[in-house]
C-alpha cells in the first residue's frame, strides 16, 4: 500500500511538472525578473528559521515563531524567529530541498526540547506564479517531559499596495478549524492562505485555570494589526510589545497569585480585523502538525493536505534521484554513511537562497584620499571614512542569491558567491544564470558592484555600524567569472542532459540544450561584463613604472584598494599578512591572479559571441598578466610567489608570507603543467611544516612567525574554497601529461579524502557546517551553519576518485 501510494504521489507531481513545463517555454526567452514560475516562490528570507515569500518587492511576507512556555522565567529567550549562533540548537536545515520544487527542513531545537518539520512544496498552476503549501510538524525530543507545551506562531503580512484580510468571522473565543486569509495584489491576484486546524491527533492544554473560558486553546487565536511596511521585518518585536498588552490585562484581572499558567498567559489577543499583518497562534500539548496553504485564485483547483502530502512524496524522490545522476559521491564517499551529508549540505547551500529587496549605504565622495598615493594612505583614508558627508541611502534595489549563513551573514557576499554557484551550476544551470545576471544588474555606471549587499533595515540589522557603507573604489575578488568559465565548459560538452526523466530538465538546462540561448544571454550581459572589467583595470592598477619594476608589461599589475595596516577585506582574505607599513607601490599576487582568470573567462566569452576584436585584446591582456606574475612576484629566493612592495631606498622587493597567497597563480589555473615553478609549489602545498595538515591546506605556513597570530582569521584555518581550489587544480595537473602528473594525482587523492572526512566528521559531531577547520584538531570555528562555500564539500564528494588509478606515468 506504502509503495502504491509513492507511485501515485509521483504521477502526480510528474503530471504538474509537465503542466508548468509546457507553461515555462514561453517565458525561458525572457529574463527579466524571475526565470519561470518555478523561482517565484520559495523560503526566500533565509535569515529566518522559516519564511516563505515571493520574488517581488513589497508583496506578501511570512514567518514561523515558537516556543515552550511553561514557565515564566524563559518564555522570552525561548522564542525562535531569526537564526541565531548558540541558540540551543542541535543542528538545523535542509534534509533535502530543489529551490524549484521544495523540500524538508528539520530544526533540533534542544533548548525548546522539540524538532521542528518544515515540508515545503510548490503546485504550479494559473497566471500569477502557483500555489505552495507548508507543513509544520513538532515532535518532543527524548529529553522532554510527558506534557511538553509549545507555542506556534504564524504570521503573515502585505507590503505595498496589496490587500490581506482574516475571512473568518470574528469570535471572542478564538476561530475554530481553518483560519483563512483572503488577499490580492498586482503581481499575485487574488489569492487564499489557510492555516489548517491539523489532524485529530493533535492535542492541546486542557483547562487549568478560569482564564480558558474567555481564551480556550483548543481553537486558533487570530489577531490583526496596521503596521507600517518599515517595521514589518520586526515581526518579533512586534509580537512582544503586543503580547506585553495581554499579559498586563490577564495580570490585572486575575492578579499575580491567581495569575493563569505560562501557555495561557504568553498569548495574543484574539482580535480579527483591519490590518495588513495578521499573527495566527496555537498552543500544543506533545506532537503535533498543521499546514499553510497559499492557493492562487487563477489556479485551476485550490491546494488541498492531500495535495501537500502526495506533492511532498514525489519531490522527495525527485531530489534523491536528480542527485543521485548528477552529485552523486564518488568512492570512497559512496558509501551510505555519507548520503544524508551530502544531500544535507547542497541542500543547505540552495536552501539558503534568498530574495533581498531595499536601500543600502553608499560614500559617494569620491574623496582624494580614497585614491591611496601616498604614504600613510591608510590614515587618510580612515580620516576620510570618519567624515561621512556623502553618505547616503541609495536604491532600492533587488537580488536574488545564496548567502553564505542563515545566522551570522545572511546577505549577499560578491566574492562568496562565485564559489557558491560552482555546485549550483551542476544541478541547475538556468538557476544559476539567474543569480548570476541579478548580481550584475546591481553595478553603477562605472563597473562597481558592492563586495556585501546590506539591503534595508533588516539586513543592515545583522551588520555594525562600521561595515554598513559600500564605497566604489573598492573591489573584490571577480569569482562569477568561475561561472562562466563552467557555463562555456558544459558547452562544450554534449548531451549530458539527454537521458534525464527529469521534466523540468529543459528549464534547468535550457542554455545548453540550446547554445544559441546560451550566447544571448552572454551577448546581452557582455557589456556589462565588459564594464566590469575595465573598471578592475582604471581603479585596482599597481605601479610599474614609478619604481623601475622589470616587468614583460609596464601595465599588468594590481593593487588591492582598502588597505588598513592589519587587513585587506576587499581581498577578501582580510588579516591575511601583508607588507608592512602600507605602501601605495605594492602589488597583491592573488589579483592579479584573479586578474589572470578574469582576463580568460572574459577573453572565451568574446571568442563565443563571436567579438574577435575583442577576444584578441584580451588574449594580449591575458598574456601579459600571466608573463607578469612571473616577472613580478616570482622569488628566486623563496622559491614561490610573494607579495612586493617598496623598500626605504625605492626599490621593488619581494615580501613572501608562505601560504594561499603563494599559490595563487596555481590555484586559479595560470600555470601550465610544464611550468618550472610547479614543483616548487607542490612542495609548499604536501610540506607538513608548511602548508599540508591531516584536515585540508592551511591558509598560512605552520612555518610563518604571523602562524596563529592576531586575528587568525586567515593565518592558519582551512578555508574550504582555497581548499576547492587547490583540489580542483591539483585533478587538473594529474589529468595532464607531464612531469608532476604522478605526484599530483597521489596529492589530489590525499587532500580530497582529508576535506572530506574533517568536514564529515564534524558535521556529525557538531551538527553543523562551519566556516573554517582548525589546522591542529580539524575541529569546526568561527561561524556555525556556514553552508555557504563549505559546500563544496558536495563537489569535491563527485569528484573522480584517482586513489587507484595505475595509469598514470611519471614523464621525466
Amino acid at each position: 500500500m506504502i509503495q502504491l501510494l509513492g507511485v501515485q504521489a509521483l504521477a502526480v507531481f510528474l503530471c504538474w511538472l509537465r503542466l508548468v513545463h509546457g507553461q515555462d517555454q514561453a517565458l525561458l526567452s525572457d529574463n527579466t525578473g524571475p526565470s519561470n514560475e518555478t523561482l517565484l516562490w520559495g523560503p526566500y528570507r533565509p535569515n529566518l528559521y522559516f519564511g516563505v515569500r515571493p520574488r517581488i518587492p513589497k508583496s506578501l511576507t511570512t514567518g514561523l515563531l515558537w516556543a515552550k512556555v511553561d514557565s515564566f522565567q524563559d518564555v522570552q529567550n525561548n522564542f525562535r524567529h531569526t537564526c541565531e549562533q548558540h541558540e540551543g540548537m542541535a543542528g538545523y536545515g535542509w534534509d533535502e530541498y530543489d529551490v524549484r520544487t521544495g523540500g524538508r527542513q528539520t530544526i533540533h531545537d534542544a533548548g525548546n526540547m522539540i524538532d521542528i518539520t518544515t515540508e515545503f512544496v510548490k503546485i504550479p498552476g494559473g497566471q500569477h506564479g502557483g500555489s505552495w503549501g507548508a507543513r509544520i510538524r513538532g515532535t518532543p525530543r527524548e529529553d522532554a517531559p510527558e506534557h511538553l507545551i509549545t507555542s506556534m506562531i504564524f504570521y503573515a503580512a502585505m507590503e505595498g499596495f496589496g490587500n490581506l484580510q482574516v475571512s473568518n468571522d470574528a469570535d471572542d473565543l478564538g476561530i475554530e478549524g481553518v483560519v483563512e486569509m483572503k488577499g490580492s495584489s498586482n503581481e499575485l491576484g487574488d489569492f487564499t492562505l489557510e492555516i489548517t486546524e491539523g489532524p485529530e491527533s493533535n492535542v492541546h492544554p486542557p483547562p487549568r485555570h478560569k482564564s480558558y473560558d474567555s481564551k480556550p486553546l483548543d481553537r486558533s487565536i487570530v489577531s490583526s494589526l496596521q503596521v507600517e511596511d518599515a517595521n514589518i521585518w520586526q515581526a518579533k518585536a512586534l509580537l512582544f510589545q503586543h503580547m506585553k498588552t495581554e499579559i498586563d490585562e490577564m495580570i490585572s484581572l486575575y492578579g499575580q497569585e491567581n495569575a493563569p499558567p505560562p501557555w495561557q498567559i504568553f498569548t495574543i489577543a484574539n482580535n480579527v480585523g483591519d490590518g495588513n499583518m495578521h499573527f495566527v497562534q496555537k498552543v500544543f500539548d506533545g506532537a503535533f502538525e498543521f499546514d499553510i496553504i497559499f492557493s492562487s485564485g487563477s489556479a485551476a483547483q485550490p491546494v488541498t493536505s492531500n495535495s501537500i502530502s502526495n506533492t511532498i512524496k514525489a519531490a522527495t524522490k525527485a531530489f534523491s534521484d536528480r542527485f543521485s545522476k548528477l552529485l552523486a559521491p564518488k568512492a570512497p564517499f559512496n558509501k551510505p554513511k555519507y548520503q544524508a551529508f551530502a544531500h544535507s549540505m547542497f541542500s543547505n547551500l540552495i536552501g539558503g537562497i534568498g530574495y533581498f529587496y531595499g536601500d543600502a549605504l553608499v560614500d559617494r565622495s569620491y574623496a582624494a584620499e580614497y585614491e591611496e598615493e601616498n604614504e600613510g594612505f591608510w590614515e587618510e583614508t580612515a580620516d576620510a571614512r570618519q567624515r561621512q558627508g556623502a553618505v547616503k541611502l541609495e536604491g532600492p534595489a533587488e537580488l536574488y542569491t545564496s548567502i553564505p549563513s542563515r545566522p551570522f551573514f545572511p546577505r549577499g557576499f560578491l566574492w562568496d558567491e562565485g564559489f557558491h554557484l560552482i555546485p549550483v551550476a551542476d544541478w541547475d544551470m538556468d538557476l544559476t544564470l539567474d543569480i548570476v545576471k541579478s548580481w550584475f544588474s546591481l553595478m553603477d555606471d562605472d563597473g562597481w558592484i558592492g563586495r556585501e549587499q546590506i539591503l534595508g533595515p533588516e539586513a543592515r540589522s545583522k551588520v555594525p555600524q562600521e561595515f554598513q557603507v559600500q564605497y566604489p573604489h573598492y573591489a573584490n575578488p571577480p569569482t562569477l567569472f568561475l561561472i562562466f568559465e563552467s557555463l562555456m565548459d558544459k558547452l562544450e560538452k554534449t548531451g549530458s542532459f539527454k537521458d534525464s526523466t527529469d521534466p523540468l530538465e529543459p528549464i534547468r538546462s535550457s542554455h545548453l540544450q540550446n547554445p544559441e540561448n546560451a550566447k544571448t544571454y552572454l551577448r546581452n550581459l557582455y557589456p556589462l561584463l565588459k564594464r566590469h572589467y575595465f573598471w578592475f583595470r582604471k581603479t585596482q592598477w599597481g605601479d610599474i613604472k614609478s619604481y623601475d619594476r622589470e616587468a614583460y608589461s609596464t601595465r599588468e599589475a594590481y593593487r588591492w584598494r582598502g588597505r588598513s595596516i592589519t587587513h585587506v577585506l576587499t581581498s577578501g582574505l582580510d588579516d591575511y599578512p601583508r607588507p608592512q607599513p602600507p605602501h601605495p607601490g605594492e602589488l597583491h599576487t592573488d589579483l592579479i591572479s584573479w586578474m589572470g582568470m578574469m582576463t580568460r573567462s572574459i577573453r572565451r566569452i568574446a571568442d563565443t559571441i563571436g567579438e574577435a576584436d575583442d577576444a584578441k585584446e584580451f588574449q594580449g591582456y591575458e598574456t601579459a598578466i600571466i608573463r607578469n606574475i612571473d616577472d613580478l612576484h616570482w622569488s628566486k629566493k623563496e622559491q614561490t610567489y610573494c607579495d612586493a612592495t617598496i623598500d626605504d631606498y625605492e626599490e621593488s622587493i619581494h615580501v613572501c608570507h608562505k601560504g594561499y597567497i603563494s599559490i595563487f597563480p596555481f590555484l586559479t589555473g595560470l600555470l601550465p603543467a610544464d611550468s618550472p615553478r610547479l614543483g616548487a609549489i607542490l612542495d609548499l602545498i604536501s610540506d607538513p611544516e608548511e602548508l599540508w595538515s591531516p584536515y585540508g591546506i592551511r591558509s598560512l605556513s605552520k612555518s610563518s612567525p604571523n602562524y596563529h597570530t592576531g586575528e587568525d582569521y586567515w593565518r592558519s584555518p582551512i578555508w574550504m574554497n582555497m581548499n576547492y581550489l587547490a583540489v580542483k587544480s591539483i585533478f587538473d595537473l594529474a589529468q595532464s601529461s607531464g612531469p608532476h602528473q604522478k605526484r599530483a594525482s597521489k596529492l589530489y587523492a590525499s587532500l580530497r579524502t582529508n576535506l572530506v572526512e574533517n568536514v564529515f566528521k564534524e558535521w556529525e559531531r557538531t551538527k553543523f557546517a562551519w566556516e573554517q577547520y582548525n589546522p591542529e584538531t580539524g575541529e569546526g570555528q568561527r561561524t556555525q551553519h556556514f553552508t555557504g562555500w563549505t559546500s563544496l564539500v558536495v563537489k569535491i564528494m563527485a569528484m573522480p576518485d584517482l586513489s587507484k588509478n595505475k595509469n598514470i606515468k611519471e614523464e621525466l
